[in-house]
C-alpha cells in the first residue's frame, strides 16, 4: 500500500544520542509532503485526463466503426444499384432489339407485298394495253374495210332524202 502525505506527516523516528537535527528532518519531511501531495494531485489530474481521453477515443472508435459499416452498406447499395441498372439496360436493349427485329420483319413483309402488288399492276397494265391495242386495231380494221364506203354513200342519199322531205 502506498504512502500518503498523512503517513509521512505522522511518521515518528526514534531518537539517539548523536542523531540528526530534528528541525532539519521535520523541514525536509514537510517539503517531501508538499512534493508528494503535488505528485498525487498531478497523478489524479492525469488519470482523470486519461479517462476523459479514453472516453473520447472510445467514442471516436465507435464513430469510426459506424462509419466503416455505413461505407460498407453504401458500397453494397451502390453495387446493387449498379447491377440493377446493368440488368435494366440489358432488358431495354433486348426489348429494343426485339422491337427492331419486329419492325424490320414487318417492313420487309410490307415491301414484299407492295413489290408483288406492283408486279401484279404491271401485268394488269400490260394486259389492258394489249387488249386496248387489240380493240383499237380491230376498230381500225373495221374502219378500213370496204363496207364503210357503201354505208357512207347510202347514208348520204338517205340524209338527202330526209332533208328533202322536211322541206
Amino acid at each position: 500500500m502506498p504512502l500518503t502525505p498523512l503517513d509521512i506527516h505522522n511518521k515518528e523516528f526514534s531518537r539517539r544520542l548523536r542523531g540528526y537535527d530534528e528541525d532539519e528532518v521535520n523541514e525536509f519531511l514537510d517539503q517531501v509532503i508538499k512534493d508528494y501531495e503535488s505528485v498525487i494531485r498531478e497523478n489524479k489530474e492525469l488519470h482523470n485526463q486519461m479517462m476523459s481521453l479514453q472516453e473520447r477515443l472510445d467514442h471516436f472508435l465507435n464513430i469510426e466503426e459506424t462509419l466503416s459499416k455505413t461505407i460498407i452498406v453504401a458500397q453494397e447499395a451502390a453495387d446493387e444499384v449498379k447491377n440493377n441498372a446493368k440488368k435494366e439496360a440489358q432488358l431495354i436493349i433486348k426489348e429494343s432489339e426485339k422491337n427492331a427485329d419486329r419492325i424490320i420483319n414487318e417492313s420487309l413483309s410490307k415491301s414484299r407485298k407492295i413489290a408483288m402488288e406492283v408486279e401484279e399492276l404491271k401485268k394488269q397494265a400490260s394486259i389492258y394495253r394489249t387488249r386496248f391495242r387489240t380493240l383499237v386495231e380491230a376498230q381500225l380494221e373495221l374502219l378500213s374495210q370496204d363496207g364503210w364506203e357503201a354505208l357512207e354513200s347510202s347514208s348520204d342519199s338517205r340524209d338527202t332524202r330526209e332533208a328533202n322531205e322536211v322541206y
